[in-house]
């Protein structure tokens, strides 16, 4: 069998190492474009408390900061990484700084914006904290916007029901 597209991606860590997401394989993953001066922001928290309340069943959070809408993301990788930790607690792994549309868009979320939304939207990333839910295998399995907030219901369920079957 194949692997998915998703881990075949390059992509580095926050710290500027490469970051593989084959890694991944195996788990339920929340993909999330991050920001930390955003109205959104606190998010981060919600996604903390998601990636730990999971984590002992194969779930990960993976933050990928981008600097793309209204300049919300201008740190360094320092920054942002004391800015998650200090402000947040934030454990889960986090991508090095990335466009997530246009002509410079990051591979990663070429292979994740053809995924439609509950509403069927699909394209461009439209605000910060827009989700993609990867399932086990590395399937895009559902898209949220950057407003619903990842311990809604819609959001719960779906990753309840993307977690690998316990062995």
């Amino acid at each position: 069998m194949t692997q998915p597209v998703i881990y075949d991606v390059a992509i580095a860590d926050l710290q500027g190492k490469p970051l593989d997401l084959a890694q991944f394989r195996g788990t339920a993953t929340l993909v999330v474009n991050v920001a930390s001066r955003c109205g959104l922001t606190p998010q981060y928290a919600v996604l903390e408390e998601l990636h730990k309340r999971y984590a002992d069943q194969g779930f990960s959070v993976l933050g990928v900061p981008c600097n793309q809408f209204a300049g919300q993301e201008p740190g360094t990788a320092e920054e942002i990484s004391e800015f998650c930790s200090a402000t947040y607690g934030v454990t889960f792994p986090m991508t090095e700084k990335v466009e997530v549309n246009g002509d410079g868009r990051h591979p990663l979320y070429d292979a994740l914006t053809t995924e439609p939304d509950a509403d069927g939207y699909t394209g461009d990333i439209r605000w910060n904290f827009e989700k993609f839910l990867i399932g086990a295998d590395g399937s895009v399995v559902a898209r949220f916007g950057p407003r619903t907030s990842p311990d809604e219901a819609a959001v719960v369920s779906a990753i309840e029901a993307a977690l690998p079957a316990v062995k």
